[in-house]
């Protein structure tokens, strides 16, 4: 049987398509099958179908940028087998006390100057005191009073949490489903699946956007990474922005010697996120830096529109500055809000 048969024409055009049982007062969903039908199309033709979703919704030559930084460092609780922060593993990161407010201030005024418009901030908890809630409360009002986007990943919320942090001015919770369901289980024992599905809602409902993706090469099938790719289509709403990292071997994790994801299949997943999520920021996260140039055009065609911009993500190597606003010239791309 041909793949594409499979394929609803709404998937081709990026809508999301309907189940055989919804109805009108139901939402659309993205069945696991049509997903791997996707990612066994022809390159070409994926590629194609990715940036013909892309240019309904988006300026293809326009580049949110972000910068991350990690306000709080290693020693988390979690055991998480790709993380050098997790207190289980011996990969050589030291836990550090929340940074000093003003640090942090002084980190998103650098980081707007160089072009940023969004402000994460990352701390290594597996779920925060309300007294850490309250101090980096204080960190989202000073950044958006710079004029920055705010998000941050502090672990699992409680509800009240979530209100908190939106009263003061959070823009974007991230808290990512990292893998499927299926694979889950081989990647974390000390959070559940539902734990992560639960912040997500808590997140909704206090008026916060969602910021959610996951990790591929975590030795995951392509049917698991397809189950990933469902999980976050369906949620509803899909997440505003979908952050695609290509997993990083740390040495002293359970995963430093996982072999690589084939690159054109990471490609892969750029556009089928793209095609299932149209509207999405979809942006090139971790393991950039041992990327070529060739191979993030290629993301870009595939429809990935946003990028962490900056030397360092939370404890990992990221493109130089020099180098991304030298590739976005050969490309012909501008940062979004730039003329």
């Amino acid at each position: 049987m041909n793949t594409t048969a499979v394929i609803s024409v709404a998937s081709l055009r990026g809508e999301r398509p309907r189940a055989q049982s919804s109805t009108a007062n139901q939402p659309a969903r993205w069945q696991t099958e049509a997903i791997e039908a996707l990612y066994a199309l022809p390159f070409m033709d994926l590629l194609f179908r990715a940036q013909e979703v892309h240019r309904s919704h988006f300026d293809v030559n326009e580049v949110q940028l972000s910068t991350l930084l990690s306000i709080k460092t290693g020693g988390c609780a979690e055991n998480c087998g790709y993380c050098p922060q997790s207190a289980h593993f011996d990969t050589g990161v030291e836990a550090s006390k929340l940074m000093p407010l003003g640090e942090v201030v002084e980190a998103a005024q650098a980081a707007k100057e160089r072009g940023a418009t969004r402000f994460c901030m990352g701390a290594a908890w597996r779920s925060p005191k309300d007294r850490d809630i309250e101090r980096v409360a204080a960190m989202i009002r000073e950044v958006k009073a710079i004029g920055l986007e705010t998000c941050v990943t502090l672990g699992m919320l409680e509800v009240n949490q979530a209100y908190s942090l939106k009263k003061a001015g959070l823009d974007y919770y991230n808290h990512n489903l990292d893998t499927s369901p299926e694979h889950y289980a081989k990647i974390v024992s000390t959070r559940t699946y539902q734990d992560r599905l639960d912040t997500l809602s808590n997140v909704r409902d206090a008026g916060i956007k969602v910021c959610c993706g996951g990790i591929v090469g975590l030795g995951e099938s392509r049917s698991e990474r397809a189950g990933l790719i469902a999980q976050l289509a369906n949620l509803d709403p899909y997440p505003e922005s979908v952050p695609i990292n290509n997993l990083v071997p740390v040495v002293g994790t359970p995963l430093a010697n996982t072999d690589p994801i084939d690159p054109f299949e990471f490609v892969r997943t750029i556009a089928v996120a793209r095609i299932t999520m149209p509207r999405t920021m979809v942006r090139l996260s971790a393991g950039r830096e041992d990327m070529d140039e060739a191979l993030q055009a290629l993301c870009f065609l595939a429809g990935a529109n946003s990028i962490f911009y900056g030397d360092k993500l939370l404890t990992t190597s990221n493109p130089q500055i020099e180098r991304d606003q030298l590739l976005f010239v050969r490309l012909g791309l501008r940062a979004q809000g730039r003329m």
